[in-house]
């Protein structure tokens, strides 16, 4: 009996642990599938889920004849299942595993072991290893047969011409995303909507018979067409290279535009940098700066490298902006071409004195031409007071300098102009003449186009049209007038005006031979980077419109700092005449007969004066029908022995032409 009752006793007891041992496993088996049933499922998914990216094509950027400026070319990206590449029987075969896979990758693709063997361990579900990669590497990897490693298809930013238009087209990141310049501004565009291929395997990789494969495909991003001519676009940048070698300037910078519908036909500065390694600059000194900068520094640096100045800085535009001047006393009466003024060599404004540039030889009468052609600062101080401040100040937002010229470009930046109330009179007085204002070259160069199309301002623009991947046309951006700044009759007096000045007054550097070529130079100090004052460098410019008759295009060249003679007409107007001579022709736009016949009619050879006193070069020029025209520093002396002179000796010009003497 006590036997029976003691094993009906273990038997309780065993079967009181059993149930307690299968409730524990319900308990368990409730939490994981209930609790913990979600969390567990995303796993489940996410093991058997193969996921991978399709990248879409980024759209192509194409020159306004259709050229291709920007490409998009097939590469591979590296992709690491971190579950995968830990996967083994046992913790040594995953070592071992990993071992193989952070190795393989780090030597193939010349990356860092530590950094690899960390990407491929994450707790992630997939990673990205190297974005990029060419056809060979990506076979060496697949032939490598590595554990959770896949490839897949993939494109990158490719620029055929390398440094050409660096600043305009600009760059992209390491994921072909817009950085810089019309890559950043279309950058929605361009990107397209990256697609998707999902399906289901097992740890082995092999598909599963249930699941459903789903393929969302790519869109690819519609191309750009821009505006830029690649044939204007070099003879743009072989010029500004060739001023930048000649005066030993610290950037050239250059805008060419189509004055009749805001086009811009080629941009360019210097110095550029390769597209298709755009953190390397070109110059080997400066690589040697950069590699011993800090990462922020390096950061200000390549903003600095690849920002476009044309836009985005501003400049005192100097004897430039005197055309603005001179076209709002026209359009307000003030003046007109009879108009005659005295030059004394100086003016005084509420108690201040300005100076001409020839305060010790004084150009004495002459009328607005003449004014215009001579820079003559106090005309335009007495013009810039006859209108008055608030009228000045109007004309200025009409002609769009305290705004900005809406121009599809990121970063425009906007014109620096005291305030009405601080300017006073003597702030419009200088502003007058170009000088206490800074705005943009964009903003200049379009205002000034105004006078080429009949007094209607245009919005700039960069890109004219967007196609698809079919090269069919997906939206046009058309020309749009902006407002009419001064009438007709006003563009067309200033039009004359600065054919006058090619012709007779101080750009005659810019004339090309059989054209009708109007222009306006300009040399204005640079404010110091503090602010307290000018620091003696300047900003020498040229812009110039042809054929005058009917302008077609409209050059600007800046010479930042250029070393030795500084004067526009003696560093940017070659630049500008060389533009405009290869530009015309090339665009088919015949030669004036009447411009060439008068051309061919009277030339001489400039005589050699160098050498000579200037009261001696004065008699030779005089004997074979030509001026002369000295600087500031020369024409404040009696006498004196030239130095240099422009142009060249044995240069053929028209008789009556200014020969330009230095001491």
């Amino acid at each position: 009996m006590t036997t029976l009752n003691s094993s009906k006793k273990n038997l309780i007891i065993i079967l009181i642990i059993v149930f307690i041992c299968l409730l524990i496993l319900c308990i368990r088996l409730g939490w994981i599938q209930i609790v913990k049933g979600s969390e567990y499922s995303e796993k489940a998914v996410e093991q058997q889920t193969r996921d991978t990216p399709i990248e879409a094509e980024r759209g192509m950027i194409y020159d306004t004849n259709g050229n291709e400026l920007a490409v998009s070319v097939t590469c591979y990206t590296i992709w690491a299942r971190p579950t995968d590449v830990k996967s083994g029987e046992t913790k040594e075969e995953k070592n071992a595993n990993i071992e193989k896979v952070a190795k393989t990758l780090s030597q193939t693709l010349e990356l860092d072991y530590e950094d690899v063997k960390e990407q491929v361990t994450k707790e992630q579900s997939i990673v990205k290893i190297k974005k990029g990669v060419d056809k060979d590497t990506a076979d060496k990897i697949r032939e490598a047969k590595l554990s959770g490693i896949e490839i897949a298809e993939d494109t990158k930013r490719s620029y055929p011409l390398g440094a050409f238009a660096s600043h305009t087209l600009g760059t992209v990141t390491d994921d072909n995303s817009g950085l810089s310049g019309l890559e950043l501004q279309y950058n929605t565009y361009l990107s397209g909507v990256s697609g998707r291929w999902i399906n289901y395997t097992d740890t082995s990789g092999n598909r599963l018979s249930y699941g459903k494969e789903k393929y969302y495909q790519a869109e690819d991003g519609y191309s750009i067409v821009t505006t830029i001519d690649q044939v204007i676009q070099h003879y743009t940048e072989k010029a500004i290279a060739q001023v930048q070698e000649k005066t030993s300037s610290k950037r050239v910078m250059a805008i060419v535009m189509n004055p009749k519908n805001g086009e811009i036909l080629a941009m360019a500065q210097t110095p550029e940098f390769d597209l298709n390694d755009p953190k390397t600059p070109l110059d080997k000194e400066e690589q040697k700066k950069l590699e011993k900068m800090s990462d922020s520094e390096k950061v200000a640096y390549w903003n600095k490298m690849w920002r476009n100045s044309l836009i985005s800085d501003v400049y005192e535009p100097g004897s430039t902006f005197k055309l603005l001047t001179t076209a709002i006393a026209l359009e307000e009466g003030i003046t007109d071409l009879d108009a005659t003024f005295t030059c004394t060599g100086s003016v005084v404004v509420a108690g201040q004195t300005i100076h001409c540039w020839r305060s010790e030889n004084p150009h004495g009468t002459q009328n607005l031409k003449q004014a215009v052609g001579n820079s003559c600062n106090p005309v335009f101080v007495k013009l810039a007071t006859d209108i008055g401040i608030d009228k000045f100040y109007n004309y200025m937002a009409t002609f769009g300098i305290t705004g900005t010229t809406g121009i599809d470009f990121p970063g425009e930046g906007t014109a620096i102009l005291q305030s009405k109330e601080t300017a006073g009179p003597v702030g419009l007085a200088t502003i007058g003449f170009g000088q206490g204002v800074a705005l943009t070259p964009i903003q200049l160069i379009t205002a000034v186009s105004a006078f080429g199309n009949e007094g209607k301002l245009m919005e700039p623009r960069l890109v004219k049209e967007l196609k698809d991947s079919d090269g069919n046309t997906v939206e046009k951006f058309d020309e749009k007038v902006v407002r009419q700044v001064v009438s007709k009759e006003t563009a067309d007096e200033i039009c004359d005006i600065m054919q006058f000045v090619v012709d007779e007054g101080g750009g005659g550097t810019a004339a090309v031979e059989g054209y009708k070529v109007g222009a306006k130079t300009g040399t204005a100090e640079k404010v110091k980077e503090d602010g307290s004052g000018y620091s003696g460098d300047t900003y020498s410019s040229c812009i110039a419109m042809a054929p005058m008759d009917d302008p077609q295009i409209a050059v600007l060249v800046i010479a930042d700092s250029p070393e030795g003679v500084r004067y526009g007409s003696v560093t940017a107007a070659p630049g500008v005449q060389q533009i405009l001579s290869d530009s015309l022709r090339y665009l088919n736009i015949s030669p004036d007969e009447e411009s060439q016949k008068e051309a061919d009619k009277e030339k001489v050879e400039v005589p050699d004066v160098v050498g000579q006193q200037i009261s001696e070069a004065i008699g030779i020029l005089a004997g074979d029908s030509l001026s002369y025209d000295t600087d500031e520093d020369a024409a404040a002396e009696s006498n004196f022995i030239v130095t240099k002179q422009y142009p060249a000796a044995g240069t053929k010009v028209k008789k009556g032409s200014k020969i330009y003497l230095y001491k």
